[in-house]
């Protein structure tokens, strides 16, 4: 992993206006020991919200911690719901001695730490590896998952999906795309993940900087998550239907899951499912167009119809 050749960082300051923004929206941070194994790093509200508003849950994409992917969420949500913030196992400073890795265990262990705080009933919005755990979430605890919101997450994957995903990234292995370790992966990571083009004069002690602050820790365990996911590992589409009221998001652009691959998981993942394709937008709706993404889910969690 390389590191960074400029004594000043860039990455805490960011953060530190985003824990700001996460701070100034009714959210604190803690940390619980859900079992003897696992403990999770969260942001949730300061005063008990319960009875008052409806919960919403935010689960992250892979790469940095939670406060880099929903920063552009919190503030306006929280007006709404009570939300619930977790940095997913091996991400900040959620950790676990157990073995396992696959984003099921990532599942199991969200929904303990919603149990063990008393949030009994919840929707859940997830982006990307973040999709995959709230698809888990809602087939595995149907009844305590309201709505679901699956933005940019080919949970529809298959085999073949993968091959295309790393040809279409000219790698050969998925940890140089979604874990990279030089600033040129990173610049082909960005490239990928996003809709405008990056730009081509950001020096590489830049880049080396967030490789060191946003990458490097845990790299180990986090190969070991992309490892370990279970969807994709067959030759065709294996998902259950789920019985729920689901919003698929989708970037008219992602290059990461083709568009056509959230058209053809709108007809395999339920019967009480919409699609939202937003334009000049890739894999990262959430941040690319937050003010167009919060509308989008905002109508759809509170119930109005789509125009």
């Amino acid at each position: 992993m390389a590191t960074s050749s400029s004594c000043f960082s860039l990455v805490p300051f960011i953060e530190t206006q985003f824990k700001k923004t996460f701070t100034s929206s009714g959210l604190c941070s803690k940390t619980l020991a859900i079992d003897s194994d696992t403990t999770l790093h969260y942001w949730s509200p300061k005063e008990d919200l319960s009875g008052k508003l409806p919960s919403l849950i935010l689960l992250h994409g892979f790469g940095a911690n939670t406060l880099w992917q929903w920063s552009n969420q919190v503030k306006y949500l929280s007006q709404y719901f009570a939300i619930y913030v977790p940095d997913l196992i091996f991400f900040g400073e959620s950790t676990t001695n157990s073995k396992e890795r696959s984003e099921v265990f990532q599942a199991v262990s969200v929904a303990k730490l919603l149990e063990i705080l008393g949030v009994e009933k919840y929707s859940v919005m997830g982006t990307s590896y973040g999709g995959f755990v709230a698809y888990h979430m809602a087939r595995l605890w149907p009844e305590r998952v309201d709505k679901v919101v699956i933005a940019s997450s080919g949970v529809n994957m298959t085999r073949q999906d993968s091959v295309e995903l790393l040809k279409k990234g000219k790698v050969e292995k998925i940890d140089d795309l979604l874990m990279p370790s030089s600033p040129d992966q990173l610049r082909n990571c960005i490239r990928m993940c996003t809709y405008r083009r990056f730009p081509i004069y950001v020096p590489d002690f830049v880049l080396n900087d967030f490789l060191s602050n946003l990458f490097a820790e845990n790299r180990k365990e986090k190969l070991e998550l992309l490892e370990g996911v279970t969807l994709g590992r067959e030759d065709a589409i294996s998902i259950s239907r789920l019985q729920h009221e689901v919003l698929i998001v989708w970037g008219m652009h992602d290059q990461i899951f083709p568009l056509q691959m959230g058209y053809e998981l709108k007809e395999v993942i339920g019967d009480n499912v919409r699609i939202e394709v937003m334009p000049k937008t890739s894999h990262i709706p959430q941040i690319e167009t937050p003010k167009l993404y919060n509308n989008i889910v905002m109508k759809f969690l509170s119930g109005m119809s789509s125009s």
